[in-house]
């Protein structure tokens, strides 16, 4: 009886150290994936998308928005679509069933990214950081007169996003690439204040963390290089894009990451990002070699 006694009584003791070891592993491989910022899967980390990226609704665009950039509609109004292509300095406007397009002339030959509209005035950005702005009204002219120029605003950089937020009065401008935001590993964007003249007033600078967008993706093998962002009139969020990385970010207003979703090969060159007024996302596509330029709706899921 003795005997059988210290035998369950070892086989006791066996049990708990088998099991606090157990144990050990287990919290050692929890605090591991805490320190290396490893988390279950993409989706347990964030909020259901209200878009179906899967299923666009897809509008060709003319010939001449073969290289379609930045889009953006005035005051969300869905029925007339504003964008520029990267090459020529006109503002071109549409339906997105339209075969063809109006276009207005505002500056010569540049590298032309993406462009707002700010209290009735069109505001377009170039690579360098370069901001021209005019009255909307002048669309109905063959060129606009008067182009107010902003130089040397933001700092040195390649530039590649441009949106407004009409409750604020203000306009961000997203740094595509710098040797500083490569140093930082994030994304600045610079916060201006716009007046009715047409100029700016510096009001701000955020930084987008490559650390956090690399988290929330699974994968940091690209260093992020955003091309486009739009507000979510509804949420008050940021939708960041990046073309080369093929993805899509969800920020909160001053831009912490809260997701981030893959496009896939639907999305050709993703450089444009705008919402309507019923908060339906479109990102525009420059074209390829066997694709037009296009602008891909998405309906809001009910």
């Amino acid at each position: 009886m003795k005997n059988n006694k210290i035998k369950i009584t070892s086989m006791l003791m066996l049990s708990a150290i088998a099991f606090a070891g157990v144990s050990c592993v287990n919290e050692k491989q929890e605090d591991k994936k805490s320190k290396t910022g490893e988390v279950a899967s993409n989706t347990d980390s964030k909020v259901a998308l209200p878009y179906d990226l899967e299923n666009p609704v897809k509008y060709n665009m003319p010939q001449n928005l073969f290289e379609i950039s930045g889009i953006v509609f005035h005051n969300g109004d869905a029925k007339e679509v504003f964008a520029i292509q990267d090459e020529d300095g006109d503002l071109f406007h549409l339906g997105l069933s339209d075969k063809q397009s109006k276009f207005t002339k505002f500056g010569g030959k540049g590298d032309y990214e993406d462009l707002t509209i700010i209290k009735d005035h069109v505001v377009v950005l170039k690579s360098n950081g370069e901001l021209h702005t005019f009255p909307i009204s002048e669309i109905n002219k063959p060129e606009v007169v008067d182009v107010v120029k902003t130089k040397d605003l933001v700092p040195k950089a390649e530039y590649e996003g441009l949106a407004a937020d009409e409750k604020t009065g203000m306009v961000y401008v997203l740094t595509k690439d710098s040797k500083p935001d490569s140093k930082a590993k994030s994304s600045s964007i610079y916060g201006l204040t716009f007046s009715a003249d047409g100029s700016f007033k510096a009001s701000g600078e955020f930084g987008l963390s490559h650390k956090d967008i690399a988290k929330f993706s699974g994968s940091s093998k690209s260093r992020f290089r955003p091309s486009a962002l739009a507000k979510n009139p509804s949420t008050g969020e940021w939708y960041v894009l990046s073309s080369v990385n093929k993805s899509l970010v969800v920020t909160t207003a001053d831009f912490k990451v809260k997701a981030v979703y893959p496009l896939n090969s639907a999305f050709n060159q993703p450089e444009g990002i705008a919402f309507d007024s019923s908060n339906n996302l479109y990102i525009s596509n420059e074209g390829g070699t066997l694709a037009a330029g296009n602008i891909l709706m998405f309906k809001l899921k009910k």
